[in-house]
């Protein structure tokens, strides 16, 4: 690893919740490699009305999971994209260890070695505080929080201007309770099998969003 990121290959990972989605972005834009999001990249493989994208749209439009190997062949045909050349960063997969032991051989396959798995840990206390307290724009998208990220104007959006938030349904305790328990019983068991070759790395993800950053940089060696 080197001071301005080039040829990172970083996964992040942690509880529903905990900022890994956050992390990335800002990681992203200090390094200038692609920020992979499963989930953004299934929906945006399901409007791209390709072959996959129509098998992924009729699952997701069912209610039912996209399986393991349509993921990894999405991952795959992304990871040989020009703009990945120089290195990625995962988020929001593996979710599980059948997921973690394939993400591997694949990467083994390409000739690709991982730098680092970054778990962000936060108690579930303050997760559950983060969740039920975020809304967004419904124009634009931004992200806000009754507590830890308020409009500089109440109820105008910082970036558009726009007055209509939104809460997402499932954002209450009772689903984010359920979230948390499959969380311990899928997703975390990849921890041990990241640990185990050596990649593991924690950071404490209970400060603010700055702070977090700067432990994940520090951690990394980027400079910026």
């Amino acid at each position: 690893m080197n001071a301005n990121g080039l040829g990172l290959h970083i996964v992040f990972t942690g509880a529903p919740g905990c900022g890994k989605g956050t992390q990335a972005r800002i990681l992203k834009e200090k390094i200038d490699i692609p920020h992979l999001s499963t989930g953004e990249m299934l929906r945006a493989e399901a409007a791209k009305g390709t072959p996959l994208g129509l098998q992924i749209k009729e699952l997701i439009d069912g209610g039912n999971l996209v399986p393991d190997e349509m993921i990894i062949k999405m991952l795959s045909e992304r990871i040989d994209q020009d703009d990945c050349k120089n290195g990625f960063i995962l988020d929001g997969f593996p979710r599980t260890l059948p997921q973690a032991e394939v993400l591997d051989d694949m990467l083994v396959k390409k000739g690709i070695k991982l730098d680092a798995v970054i778990e962000i840990q936060v108690p579930d206390e303050i997760i559950m505080e983060r969740i039920l307290g975020r809304y967004s724009c419904m124009t634009c998208g931004a992200g806000y929080h009754d507590k830890f990220q308020k409009p500089k104007v109440y109820g105008v959006c910082d970036v558009c201007g726009g007055t209509d938030f939104y809460r997402r349904v499932d954002d209450n305790r009772a689903t984010v309770q359920n979230r948390l328990v499959n969380y311990r019983a899928l997703t975390y068991p990849t921890i041990p099998f990241f640990e185990k070759k050596g990649l593991l790395r924690c950071v404490d993800g209970t400060g603010t969003i700055e702070a977090t950053a700067k432990k994940v940089s520090d951690l990394l060696g980027i400079a910026k």
